[in-house]
């Protein structure tokens, strides 16, 4: 199984849960003016991502936990790395890191909400859309 095909790398690449090879997005997540904007469907296997109206609100509960872990994370590096900072810094720094990524955040968090719901079919790009 090639790197392409692992569920960390459709995870975090945003693709297709179900064929891997698909984009999930629109466009990159950083583009405002389609900001973490979901294809109707797979361009590749052609699945439907919207399995009822406002799927992807149940992203948020990922979201949140993804900003917690980059909010720990950072935290965590700023003791590795020797940072003299007091309280009020290191908020000034958590709240940049999440700042900064929260395009990222709200799109993987996207990807992983759907990776939840969908299954990998390693020939479903081969198939007929439906």
């Amino acid at each position: 199984m090639s790197i392409r095909r692992t569920y960390l790398y459709s995870v975090l690449f945003l693709k297709c849960p179900r064929c891997r090879q698909g984009d999930l997005l629109e466009s990159h997540p950083y583009r405002i003016s389609k900001m973490n904007k979901v294809h109707d469907a797979c361009p590749s296997c052609h699945v439907k991502y919207a399995m009822e109206p406002s799927f992807f609100t149940g992203s948020m509960y990922v979201s949140y936990a993804v900003g917690v872990a980059l909010a720990i994370a950072t935290y965590l590096t700023t003791l590795v790395l020797g940072w003299e900072l007091g309280p009020a810094e290191i908020l000034w720094t958590i709240v940049g890191v999440l700042l900064l990524l929260m395009p990222y955040i709200g799109a993987v968090s996207k990807s992983i909400w759907a990776h939840f719901f969908f299954a990998y079919e390693p020939k479903a790009n081969q198939k007929q859309p439906s």
